[in-house]
């Protein structure tokens, strides 16, 4: 069972950029082809970038051209699937199962994956790490700073110092 983070929207708009506040709180969508994820090929993790939560792995990741990160399955309980019938369609939403931040929406329209999914997912939602990153965080080794991303380990949480 994951274990819920619950923010208050102050909290929440403190923490997060506009453009990150408006797509993981308000259900908005990123520009497409924008996003810094959408053409990473290195193997390693993707998390919430609300809470930290691990959602996806490189290997599920795969180009449907569609201008999202797109992936083929998530991890283990990480994400919540609800209808959304916003927009004049219906979808299915995924948000984190950890902070309940909307992610994107999913797909049944990659038979060229082992699930025939394509969790389309903003780039604004997702963190990056590499595997060997993620090790040392999930060990305690290497501290998380809210909206910030991840202390470099060559420098430290508060850069290089002279």
């Amino acid at each position: 069972m994951t274990t819920k983070i619950e923010k208050t929207d102050a909290q929440w708009r403190e923490e997060l950029s506009d453009e990150e506040y408006q797509v993981l709180r308000q259900a908005g969508t990123e520009r497409a082809g924008t996003g810094e994820l959408l053409s990473n090929k290195r193997d390693g993790v993707y998390s919430c970038r609300g809470c930290g939560a691990e959602l996806f792995r490189s290997d599920t990741k795969f180009d449907a051209h569609c201008g999202w990160p797109s992936f083929f399955n998530a991890q283990n309980d990480a994400v919540v699937l609800s209808e959304d019938a916003t927009l004049g369609m219906v979808r299915t939403e995924v948000r984190c199962a950890t902070c309940d931040s909307h992610l994107g929406h999913v797909f049944a329209d990659a038979p060229q994956t082992p699930t025939g999914d394509r969790y389309c997912i903003n780039s604004v939602c997702l963190m990056f790490e590499t595997e060997g990153q993620h090790a040392t965080r999930s060990s305690g080794d290497l501290p998380y700073y809210e909206g910030d991303g991840f202390a470099d380990p060559a420098t430290g949480p508060y850069g290089k110092i002279d």
